[in-house]
């Protein structure tokens, strides 16, 4: 069993009013490795109460879903014995409400686009790495989202 760990730190600025809602949802997020990431709420939800230079969740969550389907992938083409030398994914995610007042991120596109060197595999090979990809992906295990896999 392995362990992961993020440090999420939000502190209430002096000009703010916490309990009428004008406060500010920048936050950071420290990893395990030390790496800090600027994080807020998503301007879709909150407006002017985000940061938008800032990552929200439900970008974190489209990213970590194609991050993992990345890796996965590429670790199957390689057993397979394709060369891959570059991949680059669109994702999109959509958030829909699923219940009155209950909102959800329901699909994630992943949208790979993958060059190879030497030879290349055919159009059902590729979909079978992406399937397995798919499958094997720990994060696409873990969330009800749908996640389509739109190779380009």
């Amino acid at each position: 069993m392995a362990k992961y760990v993020a440090e999420v730190l939000w502190t209430l600025k002096d000009d703010e009013d916490f309990l009428k809602g004008r406060y500010s949802r920048g936050h950071s997020i420290t990893f395990d490795g030390g790496v800090e990431l600027a994080a807020s709420a998503s301007p879709h939800v909150v407006g002017k109460w985000a940061v938008e230079a800032a990552v929200d969740p439900e970008e974190m969550l489209v990213a970590a879903l194609s991050n993992c389907h990345m890796l996965t992938f590429l670790h199957r083409a390689r057993l397979a014995g394709f060369l891959a030398v570059r991949y680059h994914d669109a994702a999109e995610g959509i958030m829909e409400e699923i219940a009155p007042g209950r909102l959800a991120l329901t699909r994630v596109w992943l949208r790979p686009a993958i060059t190879w060197q030497g030879d290349a595999p055919t159009a059902p090979q590729l979909d079978q790495l992406h399937h397995e990809a798919h499958d094997e992906c720990y994060i696409a295990n873990s969330v009800k989202t749908e996640v389509v896999v739109e190779a380009r």
